[in-house]
């Protein structure tokens, strides 16, 4: 039975590979057009994709947790009502070359990471678990020619710190060489590598990008210090940097007599009416902007656009990292509704369920 193809979509402007957080519907399942179909986490926020088609979910081609899947990548297959879900046509994988996700060389984070190409000395030997460094242990370890192996880690999640690196080669410095041996002679695999290493596999799994060890199977290539990041935190660190290196930056300070705003914050909460500081700060700003137009201006590429909403955006921080959604057309609201719009935007930010247009399009 031929299938309808479901794909990975831009569920932001500018996403361009999602991970699937959660399917909300199992194979076997009847979908019909506007269904939740699956949770898709963009470069923004975690999203909730509507089925465009109706039918049957015959195949869930891109499980739960898979990250990094490209834009248009082949994530499902639905048949149509009255057919053979079980008998669905595959797509061959030559097919689409983008249909899952992307192997190990492809992830972003690889080739940045200056730990992965590692010298010779510290490649694990065939039936050893991979012991995970941190920087200081590493270039000790290098130095020394030290074999950490037959170490127990002490760092937190089983990282093998400098404190455990120096404790080797004092004992290797008093004369205690027996450490080494295993990276000197093709001798038969301690009994002791296995229980030193396996608690902390245990306690901390990781995403198999790039491979991870498994007991009783040869160790992947290179030793390194994994630091997951989320399509959030990716985004983030583009646009920090497209900031300061795109965008001509000036600074400017002024003290200001905030007392009549305490003083009235105090009044309001008698009446029970709870404002921030910060809500006093985007009201006055809003005001600026309108007595200011020219400030009120984002810069397209060709020229600048004078916007007529003063729409401001606030920092919220998040498990996941800093996000802005915007408060719409502060000058036209009251410092009690832009309170209000505020805290309802933050909670929206940290329970991931920020619409697209509640974070994007921001003047200021």
């Amino acid at each position: 039975t031929p299938g309808i193809k479901v794909l990975m979509p831009a569920l932001s402007p500018t996403m361009e590979e999602g991970n699937i957080v959660k399917w909300l519907k199992k194979e076997g399942e009847t979908v019909n057009v506007g269904d939740a179909l699956c949770e898709i986490e963009t470069d923004k926020a975690v999203v909730t994709m509507e089925s465009s088609d109706e039918g049957i979910l015959a195949k869930i081609l891109v499980e739960e947790g898979s990250k990094n899947v490209r834009l248009g990548s082949l994530i499902g297959l639905l048949v149509e009502e009255g057919q053979d879900w079980k008998q669905v046509e595959i797509p061959p994988a030559g097919s689409d070359p983008s249909s899952l996700a992307p192997p190990a060389p492809a992830h972003p984070s690889a080739p940045a990471s200056p730990s992965v190409s590692t010298p010779p000395k510290l490649e694990p030997q065939p039936g050893k678990l991979q012991v995970r460094l941190s920087p200081a242990a590493r270039n000790i370890l290098e130095t020394h020619g030290l074999d950490p192996s037959n170490v127990t880690p002490t760092g937190p999640r089983g990282i093998f710190t400098k404190e455990d690196a120096l404790k080797l080669l004092q004992e290797k410095q008093k004369g205690k060489p027996t450490e080494l041996k295993p990276m000197v002679s093709p001798a038969p695999l301690q009994p002791t590598a296995v229980p030193s290493a396996s608690p902390a596999t245990a306690a901390y799994p990781r995403p198999a990008i790039p491979p991870v060890s498994t007991p009783g199977q040869p160790a992947a290539l290179g030793t390194f210090t994994e630091i997951p990041a989320s399509n959030i935190r990716r985004v983030i660190a583009k646009r920090l940097t497209e900031s300061k290196t795109t965008i001509p930056h000036a600074y400017a300070a002024a003290d200001c007599n905030i007392d009549a705003v305490l003083k009235l914050r105090k009044q309001l909460a008698k009446d029970d009416i709870k404002v921030s500081v910060n809500d006093f700060i985007i009201k006055a700003t809003a005001v600026t902007l309108k007595q200011m137009p020219d400030v009120n201006v984002t810069w397209d590429g060709e020229g600048c656009r004078q916007l007529q909403s003063i729409d401001i955006s606030i920092a919220v921080a998040t498990d996941r990292g800093l996000i802005t959604p915007i408060i719409k057309d502060v000058a036209a609201k009251g410092i009690q509704e832009i309170a209000a719009s505020a805290k309802a935007l933050a909670k929206k930010a940290r329970d991931g369920k920020l619409l697209p247009e509640e974070y994007q399009g921001g003047s200021f």
